[in-house]
């Protein structure tokens, strides 16, 4: 089974990004960043926040859903908005998903919010809010059930430093992966988390037992060339048997987004 975490820049990059997922097609695919407009078909639309201006895939989730037409899709918002088409204000919503190939039975599933709760009046001030999904599947080909949480976490205008909000999230993050799961079993967590590699968030998540990838592997970040800002790390993966990993990679290459994807294989 292959795992793939990846915060998808809003479908920046779509032209790279579909194609490479419709080529990898990973048994379960954890996005974040994901616009879902259906209120209009454009296909493109604008996002702004004061001098934050962005392009905005307008439906997104559409499109991978159409990439990745075997997969079962879930769709969590954690607000709505408004992105901009010229002058028009069009309603969108923005959170994350989840795939899951159709060959994989789901047979539990958790959705929450690691902070605040659902915005449907606008994005709001930052740090705003975040929502987490988990999914709890049966792999065939191993004869096992397993659970995959992600979240997107938080982002502070500040900076990535450990706040209480953080530390919140963290914790929350860890109860909706439990909630999941059953005792013993096989547990996932990853996303973009918005933390550097020292965190607490980390170390809090390793409390549980919980052995984190990225780190580990020496990987010198999980920011491709698009992210022009200092600091290489946002992204981690972690799993409660690191025995269970087949291999992990931080993908270079292609370049898909501004975050790197990363793929764990059972």
């Amino acid at each position: 089974m292959r795992i793939m975490c990846l915060n998808g820049w809003g479908g920046t990059l779509h032209e790279e990004l579909l194609p490479y997922l419709a080529q990898s097609a990973p048994d379960i695919l954890c996005l974040q960043e994901v616009v879902h407009s259906p209120a209009t078909d454009k296909d493109w639309l604008t996002y702004r926040d004061g001098d934050h201006v962005l392009p905005q895939r307008a439906n997104f989730f559409r499109d991978i859903c159409r990439a990745l037409p075997d997969h079962v899709a879930v769709f969590c918002p954690a607000a709505q908005g408004v992105l901009w088409d010229g002058d028009s204000a069009v309603p969108s919503q923005w959170g994350l998903a989840t795939f899951v190939q159709r060959s994989l039975p789901i047979i539990g599933q958790v959705q929450g919010f690691v902070h605040k709760d659902y915005a449907p009046d606008g994005y709001g001030d930052h740090p705003r809010s975040r929502s987490a999904h988990g999914v709890r599947v049966h792999d065939p080909g191993a004869g096992r059930d397993l659970s995959v949480t992600h979240m997107h976490g938080l982002r502070d205008l500040r900076g990535k430093m450990d706040t209480p909000a953080r530390a919140v999230q963290a914790a929350r993050l860890r109860s909706l992966s439990h909630q999941v799961s059953r005792p013993g079993e096989l547990r996932v967590i990853c996303g973009d988390f918005n933390v550097e590699a020292d965190s607490a968030t980390l170390r809090h998540l390793a409390e549980d037992g919980l052995t984190e990838l990225v780190t580990a592997g020496g990987f010198p970040g999980t920011r491709s060339s698009h992210y022009t800002k200092p600091g290489r790390f946002a992204d981690y993966m972690l799993i409660s048997d690191p025995e269970a990993v087949q291999h992990f990679e931080v993908v270079t290459d292609p370049e898909v987004s501004d975050h790197c994807p990363l793929v764990l294989t059972l």
